[in-house]
């Protein structure tokens, strides 16, 4: 996957063409004398647990990795906390509402956008919500279903900061390899 780099040509503040590499993550226009900083987005991932402890999965309903398992999630929205977040896109995604998130960790991740590298630094949340019996599958999720912890398979999950993200879970519940 290219580096982002490579997507922009001309100096977003001025346009000139004189935009070039600063460093590893900046380019500097040596017309305007503006730097651009290339950050990363972002995003959301959560943890959703019923009383039997089973754990929420959804099928992605688009790509990238579309038909494969994730857990539900997105892009934080500007002026969005992560845990604003976090609780809109499980309501997107689910129906349900988040009564409350718990901050677990964070994994840097390069998200394949329509051909461009976004590079996201993926928050993980443990959330609880208020009803886990009445919940639809909407937006980017086709199919949810709730699995027992020792059913999990990561190799199933298709993202491989999500996949990740579940192996440490599994982990933290004391399934699979430490």
């Amino acid at each position: 996957m290219s580096h982002p780099f490579e997507q922009f040509h001309f100096c977003p503040k001025c346009g000139s063409t004189d935009f070039r590499v600063n460093d590893e993550k900046s380019k500097h226009c040596h017309s305007c004398g503006f730097t651009y900083y290339f950050n990363p987005a972002a995003s959301t991932v959560t943890f959703i647990q019923n009383a039997k402890g089973d754990l929420l999965m959804c099928r992605r309903a688009k790509d990238p990795e579309k038909g494969t398992l994730d857990l539900p999630g997105g892009f934080c929205d500007m002026y969005e906390t992560a845990e604003e977040a976090i609780a809109r896109e499980v309501m997107e995604e689910t129906g349900m509402k988040v009564t409350s998130a718990r901050y677990l960790f964070c994994i840097p991740n390069i998200y394949p956008f329509s051909g461009f590298p976004v590079h996201t630094l993926d928050l993980f949340f443990q959330c609880t919500v208020e009803d886990d019996s009445h919940f639809q599958a909407q937006d980017d999720a086709e199919e949810l279903f709730f699995i027992p912890l020792t059913e999990v398979r990561p190799e199933e999950v298709g993202l491989k900061s999500i996949r990740a993200g579940v192996e440490r879970f599994l982990q933290m519940n004391g399934i699979g390899e430490k």
